[in-house]
């Protein structure tokens, strides 16, 4: 593998435009060698007049490089500390607090009920879940940080090498060693202290002396691009979904044969909303995946856990799986007559499965994924109660564009109660509506909000959620100032796309209005299901996107998990510099906020972190480091 792909599967994407620019430097010097003067057309002074100018702004483009790269790695590695510092007080106060607490006497024990915790003893017992969860991160950015210093410092001597090789001169390699060489982010040790610390405090401290242990909790997920998948699960994948596919023709072949007029419908409502459901969750997959190759960080946006969470290859296993009991299900209805089983009792049992499936309590088939999404689906539901984060309203969004999973879970629950006959529909497909003047007052009414409504939720999805139409956008017209992904014919489809599907239920109302067809409105509403399915996931790309580029503006590239309370002098300074004019930058796109690159990078800093160096100090100190 070249460097360029090694480097660019390896990055932290958060930090992308702070590791050295190798291709732009890579570029520049095949554009020297190419426009150079040829020694045949002219004398050699001149040749070595114009690589010397070449070399003096390649040189100098590699100094601000490594600028850069120093004044970044010196700010994390400061941050990194200070982080420590902050946890290893918490842990200690923790242990403190338990030491008091087991002072209690034995008689008090015995008489102390055995399932009974007071309220300082579930606080002690989950902040030491937080403290563990909190240094697993801290060692996680530690890695990262490491991978950062590794990564730079190869990219310098490989374009070096190159250029000393296109040139045939050793001014890089001697640059290599007079610069690189001695810079603080390559001579600083302090990085490998700080990882042998954590793990040392979680061994000792968190894990009572059982290092492999504490290693498998610290454990850190591949660095590259691609994430190893056991090979039973692309096996399964591959068979579910052609199980999947052949089953789909075998329900529409029997489905044309067997069924007949408008007894289908109840069966298309009823398992109209299975289907919905693992459209999503393939598409999800897709999505998943594409964040993946994008370099979305996806598992930071969600807040997963990095060690372990469901990849896309996952998310198609589960979708054919459930694929395939629905296809399942539904040919057993259709052939109930043969099969002398109820037809009622079909969609029952599938449904049931799903359920459990979801709540299934055993530490079995994805037990943390599942229990991750029902407290969110918890989360959701009580939203007004506590406060939000960024999965909770886009579970939100996706429940939203699956409305109709609830509106035929009615239908279902209003048809097994009243018409389980399924030759005899009436009741419940038969529109017994009459045109009277006053609903027809409401209908034009209703029309005219609902297009206000669809204008107001586009312009959110293209200007708020995706962040399009900058004025800042420079050469990407339309778009933002920054892209992810290769294409932009990409974003201009999604545009396209966003309109059309916000604006189809025009022509369900005209169409259903009109009554061109008998059961007109069934028809639009089984196709419009599975479209507006599909603008969500176009739209989960661009949402993201814009997430992940507004955690670029920060660098935050993991979780930062805050186990101790913050007290009021931390309130009051936080308040203090979300008033400031650049508090809110990403949302707001305020160019101003950037930071000059000076070695200077003092920061406001929390009472509690009142004895903890600033930046400009650490430099200082690797930069004396450095010199001796």
């Amino acid at each position: 593998m070249k460097f360029a792909e090694h480097l660019a599967a390896h990055i932290t994407p958060e930090w992308r435009k702070q590791y050295i620019q190798y291709e732009a430097l890579k570029e520049m010097l095949y554009a020297a060698v190419d426009q150079a003067p040829s020694i045949e057309d002219t004398d050699e002074d001149t040749v070595k007049r114009c690589f010397a100018t070449f070399e003096e702004k390649f040189f100098q483009t590699c100094e601000k490089e490594l600028a850069k790269i120093n004044i970044f790695y010196s700010e994390k590695l400061a941050e990194a500390q200070r982080r420590f510092t902050t946890l290893r007080t918490e842990l200690q106060s923790t242990l403190d607090a338990q030491k008091e607490a087991s002072g209690v006497s034995t008689l008090q024990r015995r008489r102390k009920p055995v399932f009974h915790l007071s309220h300082e003893e579930r606080v002690q017992h989950r902040n030491i879940k937080d403290l563990k969860l909190a240094f697993s991160e801290l060692y996680l950015s530690l890695i990262l940080l490491q991978n950062y210093q590794n990564l730079n410092f190869t990219g310098f001597r490989k374009i070096l090498k190159k250029h000393d090789k296109n040139l045939e001169t050793a001014r890089g390699a001697e640059w290599r060693v007079a610069e690189v060489e001695v810079a603080p982010f390559y001579t600083c040790k302090k990085i490998n202290q700080l990882i042998s610390e954590t793990e040392e405090v979680v061994t000792n401290e968190l894990e009572d002396g059982d290092r492999q242990k504490a290693m498998k909790r610290l454990r850190v997920p591949p660095l590259g691009a691609a994430q190893p998948v056991p090979a039973w699960t692309t096996f399964r994948v591959g068979l579910f979904c052609g199980l999947f596919i052949a089953l789909n023709v075998t329900v529409i072949l029997s489905g044309v044969a067997f069924i007949e007029g408008p007894n289908v419908w109840p069966l298309v409502r009823i398992y109209r909303g299975g289907f919905l459901l693992i459209e999503f969750l393939f598409l999800l997959g897709i999505n998943t995946y594409g964040w993946r190759q994008a370099g979305v960080n996806h598992v930071l946006i969600f807040e997963l856990n990095p060690r372990s969470n469901l990849s896309h290859q996952h998310l198609f296993e589960i979708a054919g799986f459930l694929g395939v009991l629905w296809c399942l299900s539904l040919l057993a209805c259709i052939y109930g007559k043969f099969t002398y089983i109820p037809m009622q009792v079909n969609p029952l049992i599938l449904y049931g499965f799903m359920l459990l499936f979801l709540i299934n309590p055993t530490k079995t088939l994805y037990y943390k994924s599942r229990f991750w999404l029902l407290k969110l689906l918890f989360r959701v539901f009580t939203a007004p109660f506590h406060k939000v984060g960024f999965a909770d309203f886009w579970l939100a969004d996706q429940l939203n564009s699956l409305v109709v999973i609830l509106m035929d879970l009615e239908y279902m629950i209003c048809f097994y109660s009243f018409e389980v006959q399924w030759e005899d529909n009436a009741g419940l497909l038969a529109n017994t509506a009459k045109n009277h003047s006053d609903t027809q007052v409401f209908f034009y009414l209703w029309i005219i909000f609902y297009f206000i409504s669809s204008c107001y939720t586009l312009i959110w999805d293209l200007k708020m959620d995706w962040g399009l139409f900058d004025k800042n956008a420079g050469e990407n017209t339309f778009l933002r100032e920054g892209i992810v992904y290769p294409q932009k014919a990409y974003y201009y489809c999604a545009i396209v796309e966003d309109v059309i599907l916000r604006f189809a239920w025009t022509i369900q109302i005209s169409l259903t209005s009109m009554q061109i067809f008998p059961y007109a409105g069934d028809i639009i509403s089984t196709v419009f299901a599975p479209l507006e399915v599909f603008r969500r996931f176009v739209w989960n790309f661009f949402r993201l996107e814009n997430e992940h580029l507004n955690n670029c503006g920060e660098f935050r590239a993991v979780r930062d998990i805050s186990v101790a309370p913050l007290n009021a002098d931390d309130l009051t300074l936080l308040d203090q510099m979300m008033d400031q004019e650049d508090g809110v930058r990403n949302r707001r796109k305020n160019k101003q906020w950037k930071r000059s690159q000076s070695v200077s990078l003092r920061r406001p800093r929390l009472a509690s972190q009142s004895k903890a160096c600033d930046t400009k100090v650490l430099i200082e100190d690797l930069a004396s480091e450095a010199n001796t």
